[in-house]
């Protein structure tokens, strides 16, 4: 008898509190089930909601007029090498560099797709000797370009570590050889160094 009553009055308070719990307001800007918001892309929100005149039509307009605005200056940025509106992927001193340790010397990759067209054709003539010598090539072209590859992230790695000990490498690498795949003049961001001058 006194053991029920007892049970019974431990249970009421706790009772109690969760139901205080559950009564409590939440914070409007940190909904449940979602991660509060990052400064930068709250004002933007704010900013993009202030703007709106509610004619979705015009909001449409405007936007597309700010992404042609946006892509025309990443086009003129990636021309002249302005690191103020270049692409993230392309922005920071690490990135500029591995550019410039890149653009300052000559890579067999670079020449992988004008010769890569010659391979094709060699291949295409139906004469035995030529399709032979458009085999070898192949296998020329591709063990050339995997060893100065492997040279390049060695060199390319230790340089970083030694000119960045402190800011972010992750990816780099992996971008200046993509970069040694594209042709010196097709490259973007243009390359901003002479071959032989030392990043």
């Amino acid at each position: 008898m006194f053991g029920s009553r007892s049970s019974k009055e431990e249970k009421a308070p706790t009772d109690k509190v969760s139901a205080d719990l559950s009564k409590q307001p939440r914070d409007p800007q940190a909904p449940k089930g979602r991660p509060t918001p990052k400064r930068a892309v709250a004002q933007s929100q704010r900013r993009s909601v202030a703007a709106s005149t509610g004619n979705r039509k015009e909001d449409a307009k405007r936007a597309r007029e700010r992404r042609r605005v946006e892509l025309t200056r990443q086009r003129e940025a990636l021309a002249s090498g302005d690191e103020r509106f270049l692409p993230a992927r392309d922005k920071g001193p690490v990135r500029r560099y591995v550019r410039d340790y890149v653009d300052s010397r000559f890579t067999v990759a670079e020449l992988f797709l004008p010769l890569a067209v010659v391979i094709l054709v060699l291949s295409m003539i139906r004469v035995p000797a030529l399709q032979n010598i458009a085999l070898l090539m192949w296998l020329a072209v591709i063990a050339l370009i995997i060893i100065d590859s492997i040279g390049i992230v060695f060199r390319l790695r230790k340089a970083l570590a030694q000119r960045f000990p402190d800011e972010p490498r992750r990816g780099a690498v992996a971008y200046g050889l993509m970069r040694t795949l594209q042709m010196r003049r097709l490259r973007l961001p243009k390359p901003q160094v002479k071959r032989g001058e030392r990043p």
